[in-house]
């Protein structure tokens, strides 16, 4: 990237991720326009430098996000002429924003290779009001003291005794507290000789704060709070407190196989589309409701199109087994590959039995179908993918198995991007990946040419060919823009569905949260310029499109450790206090729909109108790394119309059973 095109990332940062998230303090801003964050991360990670997240620095450290780094900034209220002492140096870009804003810096930091060449990288940059120190930051410098603030960027069980000491009457102190699944961004300011006021700042993720007044070197890191939430909540709650106004909102649901569970949606049945959500898919509750109120839209009301977030050509095979049509010859059974339970599941299996069942009755024209809205990206491709890279170079194929573990937009961490692309192996066998894909994709085009009764599934599979590779030379080199392509083929391929079937067609869409969630409202789409299929059907249908999420406090799930990986049942953690689902959690109702309609129940409406985080579990789960890994900010109430809440769920059931007896030929389950 060169120095014109560096400029104009750092200045598209400070505009979108700091002023556009509320850091308003002109001098911070500034501040950030003029250091060059790229000098501060590894060479290999440079193109990276102005995205929204924290990077790996060497010693296993990170340079913090952006925004955090502002944000701690503005908290600490600087004046051109303070003492500031900052406590984890790292690779020197917090201190050297610090020294914009500061008379004088004094940074320490544990390791000594990173502080030996934060000092060299701050002095060749011009930095001479910092001075960066090797040694036990959390006994600070008390022989500089006293400081008008002081920074840290690692995560304590407390503020250590050292640093009140050392903090001037009126100075300011900020710095996260914690444990290891809460940590908390606090502000103390000392009112006095032994009078700290103390302010919570939001959920943050740092690294431990080691040292003497800090964590053992070893750990261990606790997970229990340490503070109550009685203590926490001390000096009041708020005026409009979000789980009251949900619990006085919720409407109960009944079980999923009454006629009252789907006709509890009867208010979004005049939509040209509705479009069902998930925060995970694994998750079986979320499969079951979603096939109750499809049952009884198509039922009740003429729905006759059911796209799913899946690739076309395996939709196409539950398609044609559902509208009792033969397979092409040749056909292979769909979902063989990775994640294979996300659709080869027990809840989607009885959905569709119903849906052939009900066909059988009703002339062919009326049938209603099911359709792959995906590109073929997320399986077959990546499959070949991994297979070729198994093949010349085992390394660039474990790199890449971690990237598309990484692809959602929940996933945070782009270096794995950087590692790739400096992989030998992925410099050299590029082309013969993208020629593979598209002999892959060509061979499901010429089954689709076999197929003379359906124009539409022809046309689809060409289109694939052109995106999917389209998609593919993209995100070999890590571009944000891939989620892009891939969610605007697939509301191409919506529209196209609904061209197909006439102007009074209707669809329901399923698929994960972050794609049918109005992206505007998320930080996707507010920081890092993201659309998504739920977007584009607000603007191109107004409201006769129906966005309705779907959440969940705790309970199990279906998902992989890492992509490609072996299906786990895994534990969903507790929501986070700082959560969207942590308030549903909080109104005690264990399922509920929300009607978040303007007009329906404004007073809920401005108690969640607030930003909170939300979380998103894809294929990939890590419980370990939950902050990071799947959680984002977002308004709920601009994100959807409406929300289905299980307060506890389970994981679905894979099917590994063969067909059974006296299925059809068409039957698509079979393995």
């Amino acid at each position: 990237m060169d120095q014109e095109r560096r400029t104009r990332a750092r200045a598209t940062m400070v505009e979108r991720q700091l002023a556009g998230r509320g850091i308003d303090d002109r001098r911070v801003l500034d501040a950030m326009r003029r250091v060059p964050r790229e000098a501060f991360v590894p060479q290999s990670l440079r193109e990276f430098a102005y995205d929204d997240t924290p990077l790996p620095i060497d010693a296993g450290q990170t340079i913090s996000q952006p925004y955090i780094v502002a944000l701690m900034a503005q908290a600490a209220a600087l004046d051109a002429g303070d003492r500031v002492l900052e406590i984890g140096t790292g690779s020197g870009y917090a201190a050297a924003v610090l020294g914009e804003l500061a008379a004088h810096v004094d940074t320490v930091e544990r390791e000594p290779g990173l502080a030996r060449d934060a000092r060299e990288r701050l002095r060749e940059l011009g930095y001479g009001n910092i001075r960066v120190h090797a040694g036990d930051g959390t006994l600070g410098r008390p022989g500089d003291a006293p400081f008008d603030a002081i920074l840290a960027a690692a995560w304590g069980p407390d503020v250590p005794q050292a640093w009140r000491d050392q903090l001037a009457v009126g100075g300011r102190l900020v710095m996260p507290v914690g444990t290891a699944g809460r940590q908390r961004l606090v502000k103390l300011t000392r009112r006095g000789p032994a009078r700290f006021e103390e302010e919570d700042l939001g959920a943050v993720a740092f690294v431990p704060l080691l040292g003497e007044q800090g964590w053992p070197a070893a750990g261990p890191f606790p997970s229990e709070p340490r503070r109550s939430r009685k203590a926490r909540d001390a000096g009041g709650a708020r005026a409009r407190d979000p789980a009251g106004w949900i619990a006085g909102s919720a409407e109960p649901l009944p079980d999923f196989d009454t006629p009252a569970f789907g006709a509890t949606f009867d208010r979004y049945a005049a939509a040209r589309v509705i479009l069902l959500g998930e925060c995970s898919h694994g998750t079986s509750e979320f499969y079951r409701a979603r096939a109750a109120i499809t049952r009884h839209l198509i039922e009740a009301h003429g729905f006759t199109i059911v796209a799913v977030e899946a690739d076309w050509p395996d939709a196409a095979a539950i398609d044609r087994h559902v509208r009792h049509r033969p397979p092409p010859p040749g056909a292979e059974p769909p979902f063989r590959r990775f994640p294979t339970w996300m659709w080869r599941n027990e809840e989607t299996e009885s959905f569709v039995e119903w849906l052939r069942a009900r066909n059988e009755g009703v002339p062919p024209d009326r049938r209603a179908g099911f359709y792959g809205l995906d590109m073929y990206s997320l399986s077959a491709s990546i499959s070949a993918v991994l297979g070729y890279l198994d093949r010349v170079d085992p390394g660039a194929a474990a790199v890449a198995r971690e990237r598309y573990g990484c692809l959602e937009p929940w996933q945070k961490d782009p270096a794995v991007y950087g590692r790739a692309v400096l992989s030998k192996g992925y410099a050299a066998c590029e082309e013969s990946v993208v020629s593979q894909l598209r002999d892959l994709l060509a061979r499901r085009l010429d089954y689709a040419r076999q197929d003379g009764e359906q124009y539409l599934d022809a046309a689809q599979n060409a289109r694939l060919v052109a995106a999917a590779e389209r998609y593919y030379r993209t995100m070999y080199y890590g571009s944000a823009q891939t989620w892009n392509l891939r969610d605007t083929h697939m509301f191409e391929t919506l529209e196209h569905l609904l061209a197909a079937h006439g102007p009074q067609a209707r669809a329901v869409v399923w698929a994960h949260n972050s794609h049918i969630g109005n992206a505007a409202a998320t930080e996707m789409g507010r920081v890092r310029d993201e659309i998504n299929i739920g977007q584009l059907c607000r603007e191109r249908f107004g409201h006769a499109a129906i966005l309705l999420g779907f959440g969940t406090h705790e309970g199990t799930v279906a998902a992989a450790t890492d992509w490609d990986g072996p299906m786990e049942i895994k534990r969903i953690r507790p929501a986070r206090e700082d959560s969207h689902e942590f308030q549903m959690h909080r109104a005690g109702v264990p399922r509920f729909l929300l009607d978040m309609g303007a007009g329906r129940h404004d007073e809920l409406r401005a108690a969640l109108e607030a930003p909170r985080l939300e979380r998103f579990i894809g294929v990939v789960y890590r419980p370990e790394t939950e902050l990071l890994s799947h959680y984002a900010e977002a308004t709920l109430t601009d994100q959807f119309d409406g929300y289905v809440w299980f307060d506890r769920t389970t994981a679905v059931t894979p099917l590994v059973s063969r067909a059974r007896a006296g299925m059809p030929q068409t039957y698509p389950f079979g393995l």
